[in-house]
């Protein structure tokens, strides 16, 4: 297990960061999520306030510490986070692409508005995540956030891993995460890098690889 190193808040203040298109983008996202949110309750309405910080800079993490332009596909993507995230900041490479799972039609509704209104490079799958397999593509990474148990969420994983030994996991986590770890583990194998977040002291991203299943 390997521990990352915490980076600066201000780091995602930096203009070099990304592009200023891009910060529009990213703008232009969070005022739908707003405008969508009472009709859709797209995040916890106790977090509205921090949107900015607690959703949008916290899924932009994963664009730091992964900027190649990778095919992802970002299970149950809710609100679009940190997928739409990541997809908008690929939008300025020109590259890659992110596969969104939402069975949730509404929720399916408002990401393919979000991907209208900002140029991201996405695409919205209103299916299962287990439905999914075998119809994408190569796939290179997978995120998710906020959406269930380590151990679940490495099951989900598992068959796209099977196809692809090289497949990326990260998952944002929080202060409970080194007990879903512990779970994880008597189920599967990984290797496991640890990411300090910036979201909440004690929270973290977890960079997963080479999954297996435990006899």
């Amino acid at each position: 297990m390997i521990h990352a190193t915490n980076p600066s808040s201000g780091f995602f203040r930096d203009s070099g960061f990304v592009s200023r298109e891009t910060w529009k983008r990213l703008e232009i996202y969070a005022d739908l999520v707003r405008k969508w949110q009472p009709a859709i309750n797209l995040i916890s309405p106790k977090t509205l306030p921090q949107l900015w910080d607690r959703h949008v800079l916290d899924s932009l993490q994963l664009f730091r510490l992964q900027p190649e332009p990778l095919t992802w596909l970002d299970m149950g993507s809710g609100a679009g986070f940190p997928g739409v995230v990541t997809a908008i900041a690929l939008a300025e490479k020109g590259t890659g692409w992110v596969h969104l799972a939402e069975s949730n039609n509404k929720k399916a509704a408002f990401l393919r508005q979000a991907i209208a209104a900002t140029g991201a490079r996405a695409s919205v799958h209103p299916e299962r995540i287990e439905a999914l397999h075998g119809t994408l593509g190569p796939i290179d990474a997978i995120s998710a956030r906020a959406l269930a148990p380590l151990a679940d969420l490495l099951a989900y994983a598992a068959p796209f891993a099977a196809d692809n030994p090289k497949l990326q996991l990260w998952f944002h986590k929080g202060l409970d995460y080194p007990q879903e770890v512990r779970s994880a583990r008597d189920l599967w194998g990984f290797d496991l890098v640890e990411h300090e977040s910036l979201a909440q002291d004690g929270s973290a991203i977890l960079e997963l690889g080479n999954l297996s299943k435990r006899n």
